[in-house]
């Protein structure tokens, strides 16, 4: 709670402002302001409006959940480390010690005067500090520091380390007393050796990973390049190989019930299935019963226990195309937690019921042991749905039928709250038996994803809705507005394309969709969907609830997928609790407090697993494509830089570069607002959304990155990836969709 309130209803000014945040212990966020100062709703904006001053001025930052906080200024003399540079070359670094949640203020390094190498990234400086007036700092070297010990992956090639990480733009030399065995074509992992100043970069091999070339190769350097644990402790394999089937003592029997599982043809673990029946009651006439089976990881995984310990550090599973790095091991994640048809399995369910609108009348939580009677898969039920016979075979009607009408109806309510839904192509990339990639095609998308998705997301909000009732802590899934910076860019950028994106008025996601439908069936449907998508908040967890701006929804928690996500097993625990449901639950120390820790993890875990799937995805289209250079396909621009254009190619999804010095002799101009590069003399234009032909120049399996040139006038040709009919992809984790 926050410490001061003001009296009468008044604007607090920039000094009373920053005095409030920074006076409160706690994290504050702008509706705590907005009480404590009794802002009036008409005076919302100029509230926002200051708020986005002190943070320009570097004053305040956010934290998680875009939470404010005062940041403290820094010491006259500090050690630095070297993080990259800004746009006009100069060094940018951050204190070594830095310790808060929220970023730093920005710390520009004045170049030296007596000459000199400049300064690289992780380089340390002992350097003096002067705040500038936009509250960041100028900071002149006093000394510089040796190198602290990192390691780097690469593949050695001749004596020489090429790393991994296309942002390296340099090799690092190995001596013969340095490789530790490795032969040429292997990936290491190298520490860098710190050395005189001049000559070529020199590491030592601390590890041998295997050939770079090697099915798995692309997965195996995602996982190391982004530290995911990926090894589970002996003492967390023998739990989960010590477990047994969980008693019926203490659970409702739900085992006659034809629950059934959906999920893609390759998915490997089956945490949540559905039923749903015409609700017997007379009060709801027309409406639905639902019954949302969860699997009960927290019988299995008990706080404190090497098994939690294992979940908590991973934070997630991690699906790549060649292989999985799961959150739980094998035994409880492809063993005694999924919901394998015929097999007796201990569940916590969520009942419902739904009115014909598919608003929520009531709902339950209790644990109990149930049976799948079937595992379906998305195109299957698709399949039956439309009347394929093969398929309508092997799901009776009385099963789909409850069911579809179900999801009817909570579509109708999805439309009439106005969610956000972008349709975005999303690639599935099959592997072949030699562990190669053996086709890269548009993952479909079926009536029956939507289903599942509108049945997890009514049990996350009755989770969340039963644990706020008994005022027990919530791991919240939360997605804020979008900032008014990224809104103002968006609806210039709209602009530009003939499009109006709603002024005065509080932005809703129903604002967004009216643009989307408007710009539906026309050329610039993809990259409208594109933009609004970045000019999005990114999704997190935290303990204190600010909603979930895109699903329109006021309160929501991910409940549905405990296998794979450590959020979901943290509210499991809580449900129990609060509940008393017996073991399991939450310890008694464990409150909202604690969450604030785990809520960091676990969002820091769910972004690094995104990452490292993108990279894989990135290196595998790469090695596909590896054999095509000089071929020519169709793409179109999806991004436009000062060095170049960024281009997405139809059939494969693969992501390259056209740089700037191909595109002809002259200088080209960037229109940042409009997201154009157009030529000074030729008055050529380049912009964000444009069909265009490219020629692939390079393709490096080892590092993802695609280059290309212009190839105006010539047909498309080279190897065509499978399945190259148009995308009616979504958002979602490569290979795994998400459920909610």
């Amino acid at each position: 709670m926050t410490r001061r309130r003001a009296e009468t209803a008044t604007l607090p000014t920039r000094d009373q402002l920053l005095a409030f945040i920074q006076e409160n212990p706690a994290t504050v966020s702008r509706r705590d302001i907005a009480r404590a100062f009794n802002v009036a709703p008409a005076d919302r904006r100029d509230l926002t409006a200051l708020i986005r001053e002190l943070e320009d001025d570097g004053l305040i930052a956010r934290g998680p959940r875009r939470h404010l906080r005062g940041i403290a200024a820094l010491p006259e003399v500090c050690v630095l480390e070297i993080t990259g540079a800004d746009e006009d070359g100069f060094a940018r670094a951050r204190p070594v010690t830095w310790q808060a949640d929220v970023e730093p203020p920005a710390i520009r390094i004045v170049p030296e005067r007596r000459g000199g190498p400049a300064p690289g990234r992780g380089d340390r400086l002992l350097a003096r500090l002067r705040r500038v007036s936009d509250g960041g700092y100028e900071a002149r070297t006093l000394r510089r520091l040796p190198r602290q010990p990192r390691t780097m992956l690469g593949v050695l090639r001749a004596g020489r380390i090429e790393p991994v990480d296309r942002r390296l733009k340099m090799e690092f030399t190995v001596a013969a007393r340095d490789a530790a065995g490795a032969e040429t074509g292997e990936l290491v992992l190298a520490e860098p050796i710190d050395g005189p100043g001049y000559g070529a970069a020199r590491a030592r091999i601390a590890k041998r990973l295997g050939r770079a070339d090697a099915p798995g190769a692309a997965s195996l350097i995602a996982i190391h390049e982004n530290a995911i644990p990926h090894e589970f402790a002996h003492a967390a394999l023998a739990e989960a190989e010590a477990a047994g089937p969980a008693p019926l003592a203490g659970r409702e029997d739900i085992r006659a019930v034809p629950l059934v599982t959906i999920d893609d043809e390759d998915a490997r673990d089956f945490d949540d299935a559905v039923w749903a029946e015409p609700d017997p009651e007379p009060a709801n006439r027309d409406g639905f019963r639902l019954l949302v089976a969860i699997a009960d990881v927290a019988w299995y995984v008990r706080p404190g226990a090497a098994l939690d310990r294992a979940a908590a550090e991973r934070g997630n599973s991690v699906y790549f195309p060649d292989r999985v790095v799961p959150m739980l091991p094998e035994a409880l994640s492809n063993g005694l937690c999924s919901l394998k048809p015929g097999e007796d399995r201990p569940c916590l369910a969520v009942e419902l019921a739904i009115d014909t609108e598919g608003k929520k009348r009531r709902h339950r939580v209790f644990r109990a042991m149930m049976r799948s009677a079937a595992r379906l898969t998305y195109r299957t039920v698709q399949d039956a749905r439309d009347g394929i016979a093969d398929a309508a075979t092997r799901i009776p009607p009385h099963v789909l039928d409850p069911l579809y009408g179900a999801y009817r109806a909570l579509a109708r309510a999805r439309r009439e709250r106005g969610t956000l839904d972008l349709d975005l192509p999303e690639r599935r990339i099959e592997m072949g038996a030699d562990g190669r990639v053996k086709s890269i095609a548009a993952r479909s998308r079926f009536d029956s994803h939507r289903l599942i998705e509108e049945f997890m997301i009514l049990a996350n909000v009755a989770a969340a809705e039963m644990l706020e009732a008994r005022r027990a802590p919530v791991m919240y899934r939360v997605h804020d507005e979008p900032s008014r910076e990224k809104v103002e860019a968006l609806r210039a950028f709209l602009e530009g394309l003939g499009y109006a994106l709603a002024k005065g008025e509080v932005l809703m996601p129903r604002h967004f969709e009216r643009v989307l439908a408007k710009a539906a069936g026309t050329p610039h449907a993809q990259v409208v969907s594109e933009m609004i998508l970045r000019a999005q908040a990114q999704a997190a967890y935290g303990p204190e609830n600010i909603g979930h701006f895109g699903l329109a929804l006021r309160r929501y928690c991910h409940f549905t997928s405990p296998i794979r996500r450590y959020a979901d097993l943290l509210v499991h625990r809580a449900l129990i609790t609060a509940l008393g449901l017996g073991p399991g639950g939450l310890p008694a120390e464990d409150n909202a407090r604690h969450f604030v820790a785990a809520a960091e993890h676990v969002s820091m875990a769910e972004r690094r697993a995104q990452k490292a799937e993108r990279d894989t995805a990135d290196r595998l289209v790469a090695a596909f494509l590896a054999d095509a250079t000089g071929a020519v396909f169709e793409g179109r621009i999806q991004g436009v830089t000062r060095f170049g254009l960024f281009v997405h190619l139809h059939e494969s999804g693969a992501d390259g570069l056209v740089p700037a010095s191909s595109l002809g002799a002259e200088r080209f101009r960037l229109d940042e607002r409009r997201h154009t590069l157009t030529g000074e003399r030729s008055r050529r234009r380049f912009a964000l959304g444009d069909p265009i032909a490219v020629r692939l120049e390079e393709a490096n399996a080892l590092t993802g990155g695609i280059l290309f040139a212009l190839a105006e006038g010539a047909r498309p040709s080279g190897p065509r990836a499978a399945g190259s009919a148009p995308h009616h992809g979504r958002r979602g984790r490569p290979g795994r969709p998400s459920k909610s």
